[in-house]
């Protein structure tokens, strides 16, 4: 949680039964509301929770949304339980400040949810007929851009228009393909994709092995790699930001599997040579293969 006091009063306060300071009304969901309400009321609120605004709570939103996230990937289903309520509990926070600002409140928002999704899906709540998890995903994308020529107010609307800045890099950049793809600008298959990601490091060994190396050309040239890595990713079917946090799980797996070899045989690592410590890296890879063939993991 962002705040140690809402996260008390979220979990503690309204399961501590006998001399709580918010008494049910056996509605969850309006206890919440009303625990929201008081948190951000001036003078007998949590000081911490009415001076935040939405810019200053954005980054917890984003943090508890990684923090779902990650228990999923973990199967704790009671971790994912508390995560989906901070989570929840963000949302609230946000239509709060809305409520008080006089722009919306959180039933504003539920109902424009349902509404949304009654739309999104004519097939359940009306007469279409849409008979494959694929033909629902190009009706929802349709439905979408329509949504986003609708909400233009200047101009045309492009197609790579609407894709959240606030998303993480590598995630934006395999929708901005995505989009791109869809009117047409796109790769035939992966295979020149591959070919243009080695024309991309060509050019990154070019501007590293300058006379002169010019460090915002070479930070330009590795977003170019990382953004062409995003769209293979794509081509592939391959979620960029899935694989990579899988790549970080090896890494963080194997670092450790070094650190404990090192260990065993009463060597500090850190006091290692990098061609001892890569021989362990080394043996550690190939434990990991020999419990994969076992079926050991």
């Amino acid at each position: 949680m962002a705040d140690p006091a809402a996260g008390r009063q979220a979990g503690g306060d309204a399961a501590n039964e006998g001399g709580r300071a918010l008494p049910s009304t056996g509605d969850a969901w309006r206890d919440l509301v009303t625990l929201m309400a008081r948190l951000r009321t001036p003078g007998t609120g949590c000081p911490w929770d009415i001076e935040q605004t939405f810019a200053t709570i954005a980054p917890y939103t984003i943090e508890e949304a990684y923090e779902v996230a990650d228990a999923i990937e973990r199967g704790d289903m009671g971790e994912l339980k508390g995560e989906l309520g901070d989570l929840l509990f963000q949302s609230v926070f946000h239509a709060r400040m809305a409520e008080e600002a006089g722009a919306f409140t959180i039933d504003d928002v539920v109902r424009g949810l349902v509404d949304k999704m009654v739309d999104r899906h004519p097939h359940v709540f009306g007469t279409a007929a849409i008979d494959s998890a694929e033909a629902q995903t190009g009706a929802w994308e349709v439905m979408k851009a329509a949504e986003r020529a609708k909400k233009a107010k200047d101009g045309p609307v492009s197609a790579v228009d609407g894709v959240a800045l606030g998303l993480p890099a590598l995630m934006r950049a395999e929708k901005l393909t995505k989009r791109a793809g869809r009117v047409g600008f796109d790769w035939p298959g992966p295979e020149p994709v591959l070919d243009k990601l080695h024309e991309e490091i060509g050019e990154l060994r070019q501007a590293i092995g300058a006379p002169v190396v010019d460090q915002a050309h070479v930070a330009e040239e590795l977003g170019d790699i990382l953004f062409v890595v995003a769209n293979l990713c794509r081509k592939l079917s391959v979620d960029p930001e899935v694989a990579l946090r899988n790549a970080n799980a090896k890494f963080v797996k194997r670092f450790h599997g070094m650190e404990s070899l090192a260990r065993d045989k009463g060597i500090d690592f850190a006091s290692l040579s990098l061609d001892e410590q890569e021989a362990l890296w080394v043996a550690v890879k190939i434990e990991e293969r020999r419990r994969k063939a076992t079926g050991a993991d």
